[in-house]
């Protein structure tokens, strides 16, 4: 007989023990049975509630991308102005629910898996489109026709240092990461 209620637990289990499996092992090498294990139960019920590894990795980055969207919306509400806004916007891009050396490991494999995966190369691209357009809300009035080209670097930036600040071989330090962001976005708007 299932234990009514916990359904939800054990997924949100799987999804956390998913995303440490991958930055143990620093790529999808891993096993349903690694994972099912680090949560707590068997391989059999990981297949029972999400069918396959892909599976449980996308709700993983689904997990992700839901924790650095909060992130985003928590920081821009105490923004002010969109100068004030784009810095937000960069500093949650390097906050602490997201910028963690088992969380890269996660993006780099689901960069990997989107370029051969459908459901994956959805996602990602959701995801850049999210931070292409709350870039391009606070970049038209101060740039004006140069903001979609701006947007885009500043995303690639994001995404670039992100990746290259956590897998070096230190602790991530997201402030030198989001300044560094920062500063070229300064050069590009002028101010």
């Amino acid at each position: 007989m299932p234990k009514v209620g916990m359904e939800p637990i054990r997924r949100s289990a799987l999804v956390k023990a998913t995303i440490t499996e991958i930055g143990r092992h620093g790529s999808l090498d891993v096993t349903v049975s690694q994972i099912a294990k680090r949560a707590g139960m068997s391989s059999a019920l990981a297949h029972h509630y999400f069918g396959s590894k892909e599976q449980i990795f996308l709700a993983a980055m689904r997990h992700i991308l839901t924790i650095y969207a909060a992130e985003v919306r928590g920081a821009l509400l105490t923004a002010r102005g969109p100068k004030d806004r784009l810095r937000a916007t960069i500093l949650a891009s390097f906050g602490s629910g997201s910028f963690r050396r088992e969380v890269a490991s996660a993006w780099l494999n689901f960069y990997v898996l989107a370029q051969t995966q459908p459901q994956a190369r959805r996602l990602l691209s959701v995801y850049q489109g999210r931070l292409r357009s709350t870039l391009l809300h606070d970049l038209r009035p101060l740039v004006g026709d140069r903001a979609e080209t701006i947007a885009d670097t500043v995303g690639a930036l994001i995404d670039g240092v992100y990746l290259r600040e956590v897998l070096k071989g230190d602790s991530p330090t997201a402030s030198k990461a989001a300044a560094m962001v920062w500063d070229c976005l300064e050069r590009e708007i002028g101010e």
